[in-house]
């Protein structure tokens, strides 16, 4: 049989997905349920215990389908946006309610349980989630479960950012955490997808899937001399962003943070360790969006 991505395909030698029927092996096979994450941000792990590693992170409003719940209070998930198979903690889900409307474009903003400041936050959320809002009530929005979240940190669901450099330029100094998505930690291609979903743009999880999914060669992955901003250079295992034709932008475990890094001094210490650059991609196929003169109709 065809040999599926683990990270991709809801299939376990005891459990799979019931569209996989036949295309896999497994004991039995199970429609499963679709489930809202109601938790600001929950973990996806490998394995089914609390110090297993972060795969990646799922954020309030997703949506997952569930294939199994454990006693031990873990649900076998496949997330909706990109597809990651992994284990997620119980508690995290509910019932899907009405569909969001709005997502938080502040790279976190507060959940307050009136329309007050001077009221005590009930709950933190990161950049990205997504809330359902039913009325507004001063400059406050109001969600389906009775938050009160400033306007101003929320943008409609439909909208999009129109630079991902931008996008990602607000995560500078976040401390960098394998598997993260928010300002709280997160990794190379975490960041990346984060950035470029905000601009409508679909992205892969990991650094190997977004290589082959993302954009276009344009060089030769050892050709720096027409960079611009908004490409993406990859190594095994990484990928960064080209914020101006001598700069990078990336999450890394050097710093430990979102950081810039001289293009020339990134390239020479990562070849040391991971080798040269693997590839060098356009997202544009033309002018990038944030060049455009727009001022004539």
């Amino acid at each position: 049989m065809k040999i599926f991505d683990r990270r991709l395909t809801p299939a376990r030698p005891d459990l799979a997905a019931k569209h996989l029927e036949g295309k896999v092996e497994a004991t039995r096979f199970v429609a499963g349920e679709i489930r809202a994450v109601i938790a600001p941000q929950a973990p996806v792990r490998r394995t089914p215990t609390p110090d297993a590693p972060l795969d990646t992170e799922t954020l309030m409003g997703e949506r997952v389908t569930v294939y199994e719940t454990t006693d031990e209070g873990w649900s076998w998930t496949q997330l909706a946006n990109d597809n990651y198979v992994g284990w997620i903690p119980t508690h995290a889900l509910g019932e899907v309610g009405p569909e969001p409307t709005h997502r938080v474009s502040a790279l976190r903003t507060l959940v307050f349980p009136g329309p007050s400041i001077k009221l005590p936050p009930v709950v933190s959320l990161p950049f990205a989630a997504r809330v359902a809002v039913t009325r507004t009530v001063g400059l406050f929005a109001v969600t389906a479960a009775g938050g009160h979240i400033p306007m101003r940190h929320l943008a409609p669901l439909a909208s999009h950012e129109s630079d991902f450099i931008e996008v990602a330029e607000r995560f500078l100094g976040t401390p960098y955490l394998w598997g993260g998505k928010t300002n709280l930690g997160i990794d190379c291609s975490g960041l990346c997808q984060i950035a470029l979903t905000a601009c409508g743009i679909d992205c892969p999880r990991d650094s190997d899937l977004q290589q082959r999914a993302l954009g276009r060669p344009f060089t030769p992955a050892s050709d720096f001399s027409n960079l611009q901003r908004g490409d993406l250079v990859f190594w095994n295992g990484h990928i960064a962003f080209v914020r101006d034709p001598t700069t990078l932008l990336h999450a890394n475990a050097f710093h430990m943070a979102v950081a810039f890094e001289p293009l020339v001094e990134a390239v020479s210490r990562i070849r040391a360790i991971e080798g040269a650059p693997t590839a060098v991609k356009r997202i544009w196929s033309d002018t990038p969006p944030w060049s455009r003169d727009t001022s004539v109709p």
